[in-house]
């Protein structure tokens, strides 16, 4: 085994890891609240300074990472992970709006620091004439990172069901300081440290490749979180009548199913040579919330309308994200690598909260089939957005 494969290893654990507990965290949040008596859109706000803060942390983890090496930026994420389940582990009195809002920036903090290292600590694990490779590494690791994510919305309804909201947190803080202490040992140090210092003032990409793929990103992600984070939980719970178990399981397959299908993206998509893929799959996305919502304005069974159309806007929604995945590794620069992806992750962190601010509130106001034609309109403007976007050669070329 090559020590970039091991590398490699150790960073994709390090993220299925706290993966786990961040699927798990937001399913025990929007359900044990859900059954408080919260209003979807008081949960919403219990999400804001989560994705509030994935903005800030990516711009300027992005800079840290640079400065001090990405397996620190990656080990102070799970060290905030814990302390943030810590703070969810006190009396149920304590478990106020403005204390969960905290313990949840820490927790977006912490996401977006582990997730900014390990895509760019794969930018440095491949060689730049390997983009076949980088491609097929990038998306199993984003794949699998999701699948895993499902398998914690299942575990966070089970944990919420069997052992309560403040033992399930607690298990989790225990299992995750075990892997933070293996990885303080396994991680290489100095990965991705920049050889020159970069300013502050380079936080902002001057890449046009990079500036027209982070705002095609926000409002990708708005488009899913728009209906996915607030909207559709509360949906299945009210109008379905499922139970917890049944919400987080349901959750848990639809985030395993895109974890697969963003692993295998390479062998449907195909070698990405040019934009033509990234605009053709996200116009055909916007085609199914737009669809969804005239199934259910028509009549339709809500159950067939959309579980089905969840499953197909799943399959659709992943291969766009894989696309994205890798453009963003591809197109940044070897040195400094952490500058242009954490970046390109603010974006979709703006997404997510974009969509998260508008899940509470269109959902409470105006209903599901009016967060699904926003979600319509949001994937189009990710398409015509992608237009822009140079081919591979002009680049390689701007990059030179």
């Amino acid at each position: 085994m090559t020590p970039a494969i091991r590398q490699y290893l150790v960073i994709t654990g390090n993220y299925w890891a706290f993966t786990l507990t961040d699927g798990a965290l937001r399913m025990l949040v929007v359900l044990h609240f859900h059954q408080l008596g919260y209003s979807p859109l008081e949960i919403a706000l219990l999400f804001i300074f989560y994705e509030f803060f994935g903005v800030v942390t990516n711009l300027v983890g992005g800079y840290l990472g640079a400065r001090m090496g990405l397996n620190r930026t990656m080990n102070i994420g799970l060290f905030l992970q814990i302390f943030a389940l810590a703070m969810l582990a006190v009396p149920a009195a304590m478990l106020t709006v403005p204390w969960v809002m905290a313990a949840q920036a820490l927790s977006g903090i912490a996401k977006d620091l582990n997730k900014m290292s390990a895509k760019s600590g794969i930018k440095l694990l491949v060689p730049d004439a390997e983009q076949g490779k980088l491609y097929k590494w990038v998306a199993i690791l984003t794949g699998s990172k999701n699948t895993l994510k499902g398998v914690g919305f299942f575990l966070g309804g089970v944990l919420l069901m069997a052992a309560g909201f403040t033992g399930a947190v607690i298990f989790m803080a225990v299992a995750l300081g075990l892997v933070w202490l293996l990885s303080l040992f396994l991680l290489k140090a100095e990965l991705g440290k920049s050889k020159a210092k970069p300013k502050f003032s380079e936080i902002l990409s001057k890449s046009r490749a990079i500036n027209v793929l982070s705002a095609a990103r926000m409002f990708l992600f708005g488009a899913r979180d728009v209906w996915f984070v607030v909207a559709l939980p509360v949906y299945l719970s009210t109008v379905f009548g499922w139970d917890h178990w049944r919400v987080g399981g349901f959750m848990a397959s639809w985030i395993i199913g895109y974890g697969f299908i963003q692993a295998i993206a390479p062998r449907i998509t195909g070698n990405m040579e040019n934009k033509q893929p990234a605009v053709l799959w996200a116009a055909a996305l916007a085609l199914i919330p737009a669809a969804i919502a005239v199934g259910l304005m028509a009549g339709g069974s809500p159950q067939l309308v959309v579980v089905g159309g969840l499953l197909l806007f799943g399959v659709l929604f992943a291969i766009n994200s894989s696309l994205h995945s890798y453009l963003i590794v591809s197109y940044a620069r070897g040195d400094g690598v952490s500058l242009d992806v954490g970046f390109y992750y603010m974006s979709n962190a703006a997404g997510r909260l974009l969509g998260t601010l508008l899940s509470g509130w269109v959902y409470q106001a105006y209903g599901l089939e009016a967060c699904l034609w926003i979600s319509s309109g949001l994937v189009a403007t990710a398409a015509l957005l992608s237009v822009l976007l140079p081919d591979k050669r002009s680049v390689t070329l701007e990059r030179a």
